[in-house]
């Protein structure tokens, strides 16, 4: 049974890449313009991996290879998730301005991308989407090599049928089950008030955990809004480029006010002198801030120091929050002892497979016993992460057997 739910997840998986990818609203607000090619490829390929899916699972309890490509399936599909997390983000950051509610639900204030610039967007998430398409190229060629068949899908039962009980928010999840994480993170920030050199604190866990939605809870606690002069986020992902980042700091900073057009020429004039790094300098001098560093990956300490001395011009109290997967990143960047995320108590993993796997269900005497006597087993393999307790209960929401 473990084996087999191992690889169950590949499947809802590249069905929640597929969903995304495929939304209207990117289509709608022009958020894959230049990368049309790579995303009509990857939504040729996706299905054609999802036709043998169940064969390659099948041959995956007995063939190591088979096994093996399945999880390089799930890593990729976990990467391109985030992907058009990103996408659907700008959608909804471009729909919100243009409905005009872009200050009403935050806009102006939480940042998740290094720069709202259009064609910088584009060149950043061309090259992400290129590296996904690169990745499931590869992985085609190999199924094709394993000689993996199309199997018949059972269809499912006419007893399901959607109710008001399928409503499900993943964030409020996370915002229940992380209120003691966020408590604590928030007391660690404030709790800074008068240490005079730069505090740096990182968020650490595994993929899937909820490591941004974490420091999103916080980043918008009313506390932390109140003790900090200015607040800042931008997303760094696989490139840390010093002068780039450091525009994007800059870039997400709330627009200042200014005294008139000519002010604003001559502001213009000086600031274009100036490197990017003296401009962030310039931002950040007597302010008490907070710069959320969302998902750094790097390890160059160079790097990390260049932008560091800038960034210690800000006033006392000033911290940097940092989201990573690697604890060497940690190390590197932390001034304090890192924030290791644990896993999800199991009850709300639970909460998210009963929710998500039987909201089709008018009833819970409904529910196959069956069913119900393999969520226990299912909490266990999800190991804490909300994003496997996603995918896996999408697969239970199909079948009314064991």
């Amino acid at each position: 049974m473990a084996e087999v739910v191992a690889t169950m997840v590949v499947r809802p998986l590249l069905k929640i890449v597929m969903g995304k990818a495929s939304s209207y609203l990117l289509d709608k607000y022009k958020v894959l313009k230049g990368t049309e090619e790579q995303h009509e490829i990857l939504m040729r390929k996706l299905p054609a991996i999802l036709d043998i899916i169940t064969d390659a699972e099948q041959e995956a309890g007995h063939r190591e290879g088979a096994a093996a490509w399945l999880q390089a399936i799930k890593k990729v599909a976990y990467q391109a998730n985030e992907v058009f997390d990103e996408f659907k983000y700008e959608a909804l950051r471009r729909k919100a301005k243009k409905e005009g509610h872009y200050n009403d639900l935050g806009f102006s204030v939480v940042k998740l991308f290094p720069t709202h610039n259009r064609f910088i967007f584009r060149n950043r998430m061309g090259r992400k989407l290129h590296k996904i398409v690169q990745a499931v190229k590869v992985l085609v060629a190999e199924m094709n090599d394993f000689g993996f068949k199309h199997q018949q899908q059972p269809l499912v039962s006419k007893q399901w049928r959607q109710t008001g009980h399928d409503i499900f928010d993943p964030k409020e999840m996370i915002r229940k089950s992380r209120e003691k994480d966020s408590k604590e993170i928030v007391d660690t920030l404030v709790g800074q008030a008068n240490n005079v050199d730069l505090t740096v604190v990182p968020i650490v866990g595994i993929g899937g955990l909820g490591k941004t939605t974490l420091a999103q809870l916080v980043y918008n606690e009313s506390a932390i809004q109140k003790h900090f002069n200015l607040l800042l986020w931008v997303c760094v992902s696989d490139i840390f480029d010093v002068d780039s980042l450091a525009k994007s700091i800059v870039e997400a900073a709330p627009p200042k006010k200014d005294d008139g057009e000519e002010a604003a020429g001559t502001k213009a004039a000086t600031a274009s002198k100036k490197t990017p790094l003296d401009i962030l300098q310039n931002l950040v001098s007597g302010q008490r801030y907070l710069l959320v560093l969302d998902d750094v990956w790097t390890r160059e300490v160079d790097k990390w120091e260049e932008l560091k001395d800038r960034l210690k011009h800000g006033g006392s109290g000033s911290v940097v929050l940092t989201t990573t997967r690697d604890k060497g990143v940690a190390d590197i960047f932390g001034t304090v002892k890192a924030y290791n995320l644990v896993p999800l108590d199991d009850k709300f993993i639970k909460e998210i497979i009963e929710t998500k796997a039987f909201g089709y269900f008018q009833r819970k005497e409904d529910i196959p016993n069956a069913l119900m006597n393999m969520v226990d087993e299912i909490v266990k393999r999800c190991v804490g992460s909300p994003l496997a307790a996603m995918a896996l209960s999408s697969v239970l929401r199909n079948k009314t057997s064991k």
